[in-house]
């Protein structure tokens, strides 16, 4: 019945900006965290950023510290992540997921994934 649903991928230029949503139904609260992930194509999935529960705590990959911020308004059920200064090495299909947690090396055990996402930077 918990559904992520997302949005916001698209085409953009090298430097540019875009944001991508998340918003979850079926469920009104939950303590659990929400993460992002990326796969490009032909490659391994990879952590992105991570969020806990009242955005208190905000975890990063390294390949986006300082370009990518995530949030979230538990009002509206959804979640955000806001990518600037995009790169060629940043396209890929993104997902957000709930998960049981989150630090500054990944999120772990998946509840629920989202439909995923196309963001493609071009040169």
């Amino acid at each position: 019945q918990v559904q992520l649903v997302q949005s916001g991928g698209g085409l953009v230029q090298a430097g540019g900006s875009l944001r991508l949503s998340c918003a979850v139904s079926g469920r009104t609260f939950s303590t659990n965290y929400m993460g992002w992930f990326r796969q490009a194509q032909g490659k391994e999935r990879e952590f992105v950023a991570g969020i806990n529960w009242n955005g208190g705590m905000k975890y990063y990959a390294d390949s986006v510290k300082g370009r990518f911020t995530t949030s979230r308004d538990n009002a509206e059920n959804t979640v955000y992540l806001q990518m600037n200064s995009l790169k060629p090495e940043d396209t890929a299909v993104y997902y957000c997921a709930e998960v049981d947690y989150c630090s500054g090396y990944g999120c772990y055990r998946v509840n629920y994934w989202g439909n995923g996402t196309l963001v493609t930077v071009s040169s």
